[in-house]
């Protein structure tokens, strides 16, 4: 082919949007978002329903906080795919012929999540756009108060849970040896000091890279609720030859299963490492809140958490709010 002609069929290409990058990214810009729109995308907003009522992406729909709708109060788990099927159903995403975008604040783990569900339920992976309203107000774009919506479908989900490990299979990893493990939550809770579920520590051979590395800044949170800055610029991912440095101890052929606390976080850089070429990237679901719960399941850094202490502390906590409200009535009382 000659030189003349390269650009031209890559021109081509992209017009028809089958560029490489463009068709196996799954993390998305806010170029890739309006076009999106113009070529009839689902964009789905994946925030709470009052974030959405306050301003959104013109033309995005919302049917409430995606870590609400699909994750159980207890185990944290995925519901059932018939009840995934109404959900989306009732909300007319047909995530089974329609390209799909997820969105949320800038750089917000169940955005993430929402679009791995996609993916769960025997679709294909949503594409996330990575910096969010934030990103898209920045970039002066069409915002709406007025919620858009899609006529209900029906849906039938043959699937569920694509894409992911439970804990016998990650036991069985372990046990095997060799496994290729990343653990995103904390350090104080990969060391055990932070204890979240039955016991706290982190499986036997994990690796520990907190999700918020793959910012520019991990500390940006923090800073917010000091107000040491005033906006999530921090919360954008890191350029990819830093990412890949991050990642370097890693085989990006071999299986590397990722972990958090429930799956939400581990959402976040499972889509990074696929993003980044890793072949075959798998989200333990339960996580940590599964694993902790077999106590025969290896891990290190093991504690156990006291649950006698626990209640002390839960009941001496009680006794004081009961306090403190009984010395606010009277005080109300004063003023009458």
């Amino acid at each position: 082919m000659t030189s003349k002609l390269l650009p031209l069929v890559a021109g081509a290409l992209l017009a028809l949007g089958l560029h490489s990058a463009y068709a196996q990214s799954l993390i998305v810009d806010t170029a890739a978002v309006d076009a999106a729109l113009k070529r009839g995308a689902v964009v789905w907003d994946a925030r709470d329903a009052d974030d959405y009522a306050a301003g959104h992406i013109a033309g995005a729909v919302n049917f409430g906080a995606a870590g609400d709708l699909f994750r159980d109060p207890n185990r944290e788990d995925p519901p059932s795919a018939a009840v995934a099927a109404q959900l989306f159903g009732n909300a007319g995403i047909d995530f089974l012929n329609k390209e799909v975008i997820v969105y949320g604040g800038k750089g917000d783990p169940f955005a993430y999540y929402a679009a791995r569900m996609l993916e769960y339920y025997g679709g294909k992976h949503g594409k996330v756009y990575h910096g969010g309203i934030e990103d898209w107000k920045a970039a002066a774009k069409p915002m709406s108060t007025q919620p858009t919506t899609l006529p209900p479908v029906k849906l039938t989900l043959n699937a569920e849970r694509v894409g992911t490990l439970w804990t016998n299979e990650v036991v069985d990893r372990v046990r095997g040896g060799g496994a290729q493990i990343v653990d995103v939550r904390t350090p104080k809770e990969f060391s055990g000091e932070d204890i979240r579920a039955i016991r706290g520590g982190h499986i036997q051979g994990a690796m520990s890279i907190p999700y918020e590395t793959n910012w520019v800044d991990a500390a940006t949170p923090a800073k917010l609720a000091a107000k040491q800055v005033a906006n999530k610029d921090g919360m954008s991912l890191k350029p990819v030859d830093q990412l890949k440095a991050m990642y370097a101890k890693l085989d990006p052929g071999k299986e590397t299963v990722v972990y958090c606390q429930s799956g939400v976080r581990a959402s976040e850089t499972a889509t990074v490492l696929r993003d980044l070429g890793f072949s075959n990237v798998k989200v333990y679901e339960p996580s940590w809140l599964g694993y902790a719960g077999v106590l025969s399941a290896p891990a290190a850094d093991e504690v156990f958490v006291n649950v006698g202490a626990l209640n002390g502390r839960i009941g001496s906590l009680q006794s004081r709010v009961k306090s403190l409200e009984s010395d606010l009535s009277k005080l109300q009382a004063a003023k009458r």
